[in-house]
């Protein structure tokens, strides 16, 4: 492929002008023709793999359904077929997609400024610090924004050395925390790890939800001289597939980790405000850990942001050079508008109560499938909506997110556990979506109980 400038620009204005014409007057076939570019601009500039990947939406080999536009819990394609999102961006649209105040907030603060100076003081980041202070566990209040789950990881990591002085960590089995070296070697998943064997070192894996093995890890760490800077964990793990630990697991974290002097990370990224029925996932066991990353949703599904946070004693060793951790765009006015507007929407709506009940209704719905077709539904599991329902093999559950893809329900497998579909939709779903939503799931376990 040769340099071509002038087709560059043309094809840059061709897509402008798209963006730029209003919604009813794009014709049918330039639609068309975004679809059939979209899937060659895959293959040729993006990731060919992706098209096999997402193979759920690809029907009969021939075409890859185009996401166009959204509203609420509704995606609909470039050929105009609408879809019941219950996958939500995997956590992100906890809000639903477009909440019209968060939106609005972001476009306001737009016509303002888009981004800070780098040099002067911007006070939506200071603002939004302020107000999690006040919604965060105990008494952390200082943190650092930035735009993606992984990167609060990094942070969170990099905090951690800085305060103890020390280079290792715990994590568990069927950990997900992101996907750049640092978080990657946290993974609990060889073949995400392995192609990029050797990572950072001194980091161990003990089985999630088992509290002694965090213990016995950090005390073999000892007696060989690594030290342990923090054990992470998720408080409900989502990519393995909504695994709830025993309720005894975090306060028993907590005292280990404060008994052996290691600190603990809560990687609320996925489980944070408000996605399990609580404002974080650490309330449902009441622990404050020293360090928390959100992301997802702190964004409202408009624009990305993340952070990590801790309390004064632990930030202090951040503030001697307080360029030990910088960023160019994390924290900018727009994202931290849309993280405020998320958060007022979460409040005024009750947004945890909402995820609280609507989950304990389809999980009583999954069950009563359960019983129906136990060749088909293995187990159901979750808090809030963050759901996940595991199958016998990893081929039955892509039967049952390619069966719902072609009843027009979005949802998806994790990266971690392939027998697993996750239910993680807005937490503003409505119930007569919900009800259909339940309606089009029994017709595919009904589909592939025929096929057994």
């Amino acid at each position: 492929m040769m340099r071509d400038v002038a087709y560059a620009q043309s094809e840059a204005q061709r897509m402008l002008n798209l963006l730029l014409t209003p919604e009813h007057e794009v014709p049918a076939a330039e639609r068309e023709k975004i679809e059939q570019e979209t899937v060659e601009n895959f293959v040729n500039h993006i990731n060919k793999g992706w098209l096999k990947y997402r193979k759920s939406m690809t029907e009969a080999g021939d075409y890859a359904s185009v996401e166009w536009t959204g509203q609420g819990s509704i995606l609909t394609d470039t050929r105009g077929r609408e879809f019941i999102d219950i996958l939500g961006g995997f956590g992100l649209y906890s809000a639903g997609i477009r909440h019209p105040k968060i939106v609005a907030a972001a476009k306001a603060q737009l016509d303002r400024s888009p981004q800070y100076s780098q040099e002067m003081l911007d006070p939506l980041r200071a603002h939004l610090g302020k107000v999690l202070a006040h919604l965060l566990p105990g008494d952390i209040q200082y943190g650092f924004f930035i735009n993606s789950g992984t990167e609060a990881v990094d942070g969170a990591m990099k905090l951690a050395k800085l305060y103890t002085g020390k280079a290792g960590f715990i994590s568990t089995e069927r950990a997900f925390h992101g996907k750049t070296l640092g978080p990657l070697t946290l993974m609990g998943k060889a073949m995400y790890r392995e192609p990029l064997l050797p990572l950072l070192g001194n980091v161990r894996h003990v089985p999630y939800g088992d509290a002694a093995a965090v213990e016995r890890a950090i005390v073999s760490a000892h007696q060989v001289g690594d030290g342990i800077a923090a054990m992470i964990a998720e408080p409900i793990q989502g990519e393995a597939g909504a695994i709830i630990p025993p309720d005894d697991y975090w306060p028993k974290l907590r005292e280990i980790c404060d008994k052996y002097g290691v600190l603990l990370i809560a990687d609320e990224v996925q489980t944070g405000l408000g996605r399990t029925g609580t404002l974080f996932g650490v309330d449902h066991w009441n622990v404050t850990p020293d360090i928390i990353c959100l992301g997802k949703a702190l964004g409202g599904g408009v624009i990305p942001c993340s952070g990590f946070f801790a309390s004064k004693k632990v930030w202090e060793c951040m503030e001697p050079n307080p360029f030990m951790h910088s960023t160019t765009t994390g924290g900018n006015p727009i994202a931290c508008a849309a993280a405020l507007a998320y958060i007022n929407v979460m409040l005024e709506e009750d947004l945890p109560r909402q995820a609280r009940e609507k989950g304990e209704y389809i999980v009583s719905k999954l069950e009563g499938l359960k019983a129906k077709y136990p060749q088909v539904l293995k187990e159901v599991r979750g808090k809030g909506l963050l759901i996940g329902m595991d199958f016998p093999t990893d081929e039955m559950g892509w039967q049952v997110a390619s069966g719902m893809f072609t009843r027009r329900v979005l949802t998806a497998g994790t990266f971690i556990n392939a027998k697993s579909i996750r239910i993680e939709p807005a937490l503003t779903i409505g119930y007569d979506l919900i009800d259909e939503m339940l309606v089009r799931l029994e017709d595919v376990f009904k589909s592939i109980a025929k096929e057994q």
